[in-house]
């Protein structure tokens, strides 16, 4: 399946456009029937008025006329049923087109699930009536009101002016309709898509939920959402009710204009001179036809709101197809440190949190430049405390720690200068490489599927993952946060509980993984394992 190219800065009107390309002459095939409907109207009106001509003399001389209207009725089925199947079949096309290309991002992970499945479901059928009905119905509009108007001024120039004054006040209504329900289709489609990624999400989130007893204030945010969107759709209902009716008023009207004047011609009763006299046949045949004038500017007003649901949709589906990146050219990023290891310094380190809970209290170490040292202790001791204190995570309420003589209170964290490796690795919707490229944008793909051999995963860059690092064992997860850690070129490497809640065989699977992620760094690891303590320079029990 070939993917879509498409630019998120497009604007809805032109992706609109852009994406049926591929089936543009299907599409023109489809207008061009609704304009080719204009035939056998003209082929039953004159039918009609060609019998209420042949009346007066016999009604066996009104038959060819009767014939005409009736073969011409039957065609004009036949031509409304081909266009309706040739612009049904171009819009299922680009559906599929579209829908296949979300579906492909959706299951490589690259969007949030909840907006994915309301562009899949909701957004793509709402493609399904501007390109079926909107389209072809905003070309004949265009086109057939003239041409009718032409084969009108045959029969009666002055007639034909009528119908071409008529228009100026239904387009109008038309452009004041369709701007006011252009704002109000778009909210309607971002209530749409807040409430079904709030449901979505909350559903997900069920078991955290019902453990914090948070069901109430749940349901009271989805109730709210939910009325959101009642209230956006009945604003674009009312405003499609209040502009069929306007388009109503205004189509009759001019028809009845048209009506009084030929009735008043045929009875030579105008109170104003005109250059022509009209005939019964060609009277009937301007009152048959006037209907047509209006009718492709009515069958657009209908589908006018199709325009404006499917704009609201573009607007989403425009940014959840990206185009695929333009290559860049890559840059090398080495598995080393390229800073030379700091010696760190933690002198009467107290950390304590907002809640009063206090797990260190005048901490005191000094750590050499390269040197491996393991923080071992009960859970609550406060080993992750001190690692996230060096990023940043943890408040230092006393003390100071320093690394070659910068002073962390006034650094802040030691963010940049840090390889990270925590117990439950984030993962993020993409592919492994993706995953493991978080900790150096920009490296070369050498250099990930070097960290990734070295990290002893099985070095398929393209895998998949989800946001729940589905294809990911335990095991696979602490390997991905040791391959960060290794791409990225940080002198200081911190790992917390690097072999927690691993079988005896992938703890000691991940032992030279670490060691290779330690060279050349000082590192800080906090863990259970005596296979871990027994590699460090330096032991320390909490």
């Amino acid at each position: 399946m070939s993917t879509v190219d498409v630019n998120p800065t497009v604007e809805p009107k032109r992706w609109l456009a852009d994406i049926a390309r591929p089936w543009r002459r299907l599409n023109g095939l489809a207008a061009g029937l609704v304009i080719a409907d204009i035939l056998p109207a003209t082929g039953f009106a004159l039918g009609l008025a060609m019998a209420i001509g042949a009346l007066q003399q016999s009604p066996t001389a009104a038959l060819p006329g009767l014939a005409l209207a009736g073969v011409s009725l039957a065609l004009r089925g036949l031509v409304a049923q081909a266009a309706v199947l040739t612009a049904g079949q171009g819009a299922a096309m680009v559906k599929r087109r579209v829908r296949g290309d979300l579906l492909t991002q959706l299951f490589a992970g690259r969007r949030p699930s909840g907006d994915s499945m309301t562009a899949v479901v909701d957004g793509v059928e709402a493609l399904d009536g501007y390109y079926a009905r909107f389209a072809p119905a905003r070309l004949a509009a265009a086109v057939s009101p003239v041409l009718i108007i032409a084969l009108c001024a045959v029969a009666s120039p002055v007639a034909a002016g009528i119908l071409t004054l008529t228009l100026i006040p239904f387009a109008f209504g038309m452009i004041l309709t369709g701007t006011a329900a252009a704002a109000e289709s778009r909210r309607q489609f971002l209530a749409l898509e807040r409430l079904s990624g709030l449901f979505l999400d909350r559903v997900r989130a069920l078991p955290t939920l019902l453990s914090f007893q948070a069901e109430a204030r749940t349901s009271r945010e989805i109730a709210r959402a939910a009325d959101e969107l009642e209230t956006r759709t009945g604003r674009v209902l009312k405003i499609a009710f209040l502009s069929s009716g306007v388009l109503e008023f205004f189509s009759a009207l001019s028809v009845a204009l048209l009506a009084v004047y030929c009735g008043f011609n045929l009875l030579h009763l105008l109170p104003f001179p005109v250059p022509e006299s009209l005939t019964l046949p060609r009277a009937f045949f301007v009152l048959a036809m006037a209907p047509e004038v209006y009718a492709p500017m009515r069958r657009l007003a209908a589908a006018y709101h199709e325009r404006q649901a499917a704009e609201a949709a573009a607007a989403s589906l425009v940014e959840a197809m990206p185009p695929a990146p333009a290559p860049a050219r890559a840059r090398r990023v080495p598995v080393t440190a390229t800073a030379p290891a700091p010696a760190l310094r933690f002198r009467g380190v107290t950390i304590t949190y907002d809640d009063g809970v206090s797990p260190v209290h005048d901490f005191d170490l000094d750590v050499p430049a390269g040197a491996i040292v393991a923080l071992v202790g009960p859970s609550g001791s406060g080993k992750s405390s001190l690692l996230h204190l060096l990023l940043g995570l943890a408040p230092l309420a006393g003390g100071e720690v320093e690394a070659d003589g910068v002073a962390l209170s006034q650094a802040g964290s030691f963010t940049d200068r840090v390889g990270w490796a925590s117990q439950a690795p984030v993962v993020v919707p993409g592919t492994l490489g993706d995953n493991i490229a978080l900790a150096a944008r920009g490296a070369s793909r050498e250099s990930l599927q070097a960290v990734a051999t070295l990290a002893g995963l099985d070095g398929d860059l393209d895998r998949v993952l989800d946001e729940r690092g589905g294809g990911l064992s335990g095991g696979e997860r602490r390997r991905l946060g040791l391959a960060r850690a290794l791409l990225k070129p940080a002198p200081i490497l911190l790992l917390d509980e690097p072999t927690a809640n691993l079988d005896a065989a992938s703890k000691i699977a991940l032992l030279p993984v670490i060691r290779a992620a330690a060279r050349g760094r000082t590192t800080l690891i906090a863990t259970h394992s005596a296979a871990v303590e027994a590699m460090a320079d330096v032991v320390v029990r909490l």
